[in-house]
C-alpha cells in the first residue's frame, strides 16, 4: 500500500495520521485546544505544505503552515488573513484553505467568516481580500446559515486561472471568469425550500461543491435539502438526489481520477442531524447521479449518530482512491479501495470538523 498522510481537524486540535506498510499510526494533537476548521494540503511543492486554519478562544483565528509534514509549524508574525480597516469587520474564522492548481504555483485561496474570499500569492503566508466579491451588490441581502455567514468552499479550474467558484452560506454559489474582478450568482435550478421564493437568484444554503475528475465543467452540490449536478460550470443545476435515503447532508466529494463518480453522506433532516435512517452509510454514484449505491462494508451496522460535516470527508488522490470521513462522535473511517470497504482508523477524538489526505511519494 502507498504511504498516506491524513490530517484531522477537530474542536480541540489537529491530529495527523500516517499509513506505512498498510498500518496506521496517529500523533498527539497539534494546536491543543484550538478548533481547526480548515486544512489545505499543497502538493505543488517538492514536499507537501500543510496549511491549517486554527481558532483559539484566547488568541483568535490564525493560519499556520508546515513544510515537514507537521513536525514543526510556522505562524506569520502578522496575521495572514486580516480584514482591511475600512471594511469595519474582523475575522471570525477561516473556513477553507484551497491551494490553486499547478498553473498558479504560489496561489492559495482562503474562505472566511464573515463571508469573504482572500487570495495569497506566497503559498499561504499572507492574503489579500478579493474586494469585488466582498463588495458584491447582493451582499446586504446575504443571510447567515446555521453555522454563520461564510465562504466555505472554493473550486478552481485547472484549465484557467481566472475561473473560480465559491459557495457561501447562505447566499449560494458565485463564480468569476475574470480572475475575481466580477462575480455572478450561479444557482439556477438549486432550490431554497426554506424561502418564500424557492428558486431565487441567490440565497440558497449550499453546503458543499465538488468538481468531477473527468469533466471540469461538471460540479456536484450538496444543498440544505437537495443534491444537484451542473454540467456547465454552475450555469444551471439538475436534481440528482432521487436515489438517496435523504437529500439533506453536508459533505460531497468527487473521486480524484474516476469520471462521473462522487460520494455523499446523507443526514436525516435539518431538524434531525444524524445519519439517514440512523445508519452509518456513505453513498457513491458512478454515473453522475443517475443512481446511488450504499457503501457499508466495515462500517457500524446498528444505530449510529455520528454526523459528518461539510469538510469532514475527502479522498487522497491515490489509485485506487483512499476515501476518508470523520464524524462528531470523534471517529475517523478510511477506505483504501474507492469506498468498497472501510475500517475504523481512530476513535474517541473531539468533534471532527475537517479531514484532508494525500499520498506521499
Amino acid at each position: 500500500m502507498t504511504d498516506v498522510l491524513l490530517t484531522v481537524g477537530t474542536r480541540k486540535g489537529l491530529f495527523t495520521g500516517r499509513r506505512k506498510n498498510g498500518r496506521w499510526t496517529f500523533d498527539d494533537p497539534h494546536f491543543n485546544a484550538q478548533a481547526i476548521y480548515s486544512i489545505g494540503i499543497d502538493n505543488r511543492r517538492a514536499r507537501p505544505r500543510i496549511l491549517v486554519g486554527g481558532d483559539s478562544a484566547h488568541f483568535g483565528p490564525s493560519v499556520f503552515h508546515s513544510d515537514d509534514l507537521g513536525a514543526s509549524w510556522t505562524e506569520p508574525a502578522c496575521p495572514a488573513v486580516k480584514f482591511p480597516l475600512d471594511t469595519g469587520v474582523s475575522l471570525e474564522r477561516v473556513w477553507q484553505l484551497h491551494p490553486a492548481p499547478a498553473h498558479s504555483p504560489d496561489v492559495v485561496y482562503a474562505g472566511t467568516e464573515p463571508a469573504a474570499l482572500f487570495r495569497s500569492a506566497d503559498g499561504g503566508e499572507s492574503f489579500e481580500l478579493v474586494r469585488p466579491l466582498w463588495e458584491h451588490p447582493t451582499r446586504d441581502r446575504w443571510m447567515p446559515g446555521g453555522g454563520g455567514e461564510a465562504v466555505h468552499t472554493v473550486v478552481t479550474d485547472a484549465r484557467d486561472a481566472d475561473t473560480v467558484t465559491v459557495a457561501v452560506s447562505a447566499a449560494g454559489v458565485f463564480r468569476t471568469r475574470d480572475g475575481g474582478a466580477s462575480w455572478v450568482p450561479a444557482n439556477r435550478g438549486v432550490s431554497a425550500v426554506f424561502l418564500p421564493d424557492p428558486d431565487p437568484e441567490f440565497g440558497q444554503c449550499v453546503h458543499k461543491v465538488a468538481q468531477d475528475a473527468g469533466d471540469l465543467d461538471r460540479l456536484y452540490l450538496q444543498n440544505h435539502w437537495g443534491v444537484f449536478r451542473s454540467d456547465d460550470g454552475g450555469g444551471s443545476w439538475t436534481d440528482i438526489g432521487g436515489g438517496l435515503p435523504s437529500d439533506f447532508g453536508f459533505a460531497v466529494v468527487a473521486h480524484p481520477h474516476r469520471p462521473d463518480t462522487a460520494y455523499v453522506f446523507p443526514i436525516n433532516a435539518d431538524t434531525d442531524r444524524v445519519p439517514a435512517g440512523r445508519r452509518c452509510r456513505v453513498y457513491r454514484t458512478s454515473d453522475a447521479g443517475a443512481t446511488w449505491e450504499p457503501l457499508t462494508r466495515g462500517l457500524p451496522g446498528g444505530d449510529h449518530y455520528g454526523t459528518v460535516l461539510r469538510d469532514a470527508m475527502c479522498t487522497d488522490g491515490g489509485e485506487p482512491a483512499g476515501v476518508y470521513f470523520g464524524n462528531r462522535n470523534g471517529e475517523v473511517y478510511g477506505s483504501a479501495d474507492d469506498g468498497d470497504s472501510w475500517e475504523l482508523l481512530v476513535e474517541h477524538l473531539p468533534d471532527v470538523l475537517c479531514v484532508r489526505a494525500t499520498v506521499l511519494v
